[in-house]
């Protein structure tokens, strides 16, 4: 199975629509499935006086409430249908993340093909009925969340109307520290719930990505910018253009790496045998009649002779023919 690549833009345009179609080419050119913002209507998601994220007030270097953050990072609905319309030149899916229900009902009806519910709603019951009411497929990040959260969402969005859930393991730091990944979370939730899952990464690099495919991420998240330099309170934990473009080439050598899971030869070895397995060959010059013992045949290359498993049935029997040193033994 194929790995599904999110290019995560979220917000990354800092709330112009220029900036979001460059962010459209990179995830083009890099070669993802689909590009990924977050629609919100900022009154509608943010009470006024909420404080921004630690890391947040970090990346931005003020200290200024959500609201008025949100406020410079959002598109129009207007702008949205045009982006979308877009990507459907670029031949790349959109998709976007809603924050509030005003959003979802706006997003259903731009006939978006899935759900990519954050970490931040798990536990938004209003927000969990109306997604899964629409009946579309979901991706649920499921960062800050217990198992039992997780599973009390499932049976929600299952009851109102969602057939088809996958699970992204998530951590909500941007960025995450290594040593609180717990990737291997990632494979209890694929055991407990018996869904397909993935990985949303916010680390800096891209080795977690990568490992989380090796150990069988069907989804993988990331966020890319234009510029990691450029103000605002994702870009310093998003991948440059080039390294999102080298983090989906490295998956899809994963991915053909991965195989079929069946141990055998592959194609290419097989022309290999004969040159590095071994045979029973003579190991001094032989006479007719003489009878082989480990003093006088061995194992050596090539490997198109008789099979040095067959070791025990060789000793003891008589030589049909003169044997020079090296020479296959037959019988």
């Amino acid at each position: 199975m194929s790995v599904f690549i999110i290019a995560e833009a979220g917000v990354n345009h800092n709330g112009l629509l220029t900036n979001a179609k460059k962010l459209v080419n990179i995830a083009k050119a890099a070669g993802a499935n689909c590009v990924k913002f977050q629609t919100v209507i900022p009154e509608r998601c943010v009470s006024k006086d909420v404080k921004k994220a630690d890391y947040q007030v970090k990346n931005t270097g003020n200290d200024e409430s959500q609201l008025d953050m949100i406020k410079k990072l959002v598109l129009t609905f207007d702008e949205f249908i045009e982006l979308k319309a877009y990507c459907d030149k670029q031949d790349i899916l959109f998709i976007s993340t809603p924050f509030d229900l005003d959003s979802i009902e706006f997003l259903n009806n731009l006939n978006i093909k899935f759900w990519k519910i954050p970490s931040g709603e798990i536990t938004n019951l209003p927000y969990l009925i109306k997604i899964a009411e629409t009946h579309k497929p979901v991706i649920l990040s499921t960062g800050m969340s217990t198992m039992e959260e997780i599973a009390e969402t499932i049976q929600i969005l299952r009851k109102y109307g969602t057939k088809d859930i996958k699970l992204l393991h998530c951590n909500t730091e941007y960025p995450t520290l290594f040593e609180d990944v717990n990737l291997k979370a990632m494979l209890t939730m694929k055991e407990r719930f018996g869904l397909e899952v993935g990985y949303s990464d916010h680390t800096k690099g891209i080795e977690v990505s990568i490992a989380a495919v090796a150990m069988g991420a069907t989804v993988i998240e990331k966020h890319f910018t234009i510029d990691k330099i450029i103000e605002g309170p994702d870009h310093k934990a998003s991948l440059s253009p080039e390294k999102l473009k080298e983090m989906v080439h490295l998956i899809k050598n994963i991915e053909k790496a991965m195989g079929t899971g069946e141990k055998q030869p592959s194609q290419s070895e097989f022309k290999n045998i004969d040159v590095i397995r071994k045979s029973i060959v003579a190991d001094k010059g032989i006479k007719k009649g003489e009878i082989f013992t480990e003093k006088n045949i061995t194992t050596k290359r090539p490997g198109n002779g008789i099979s040095p498993m067959k070791w025990f049935e060789i000793l003891g029997q008589p030589a049909k023919k003169d044997f020079e040193e090296d020479e296959l033994i037959k019988i």
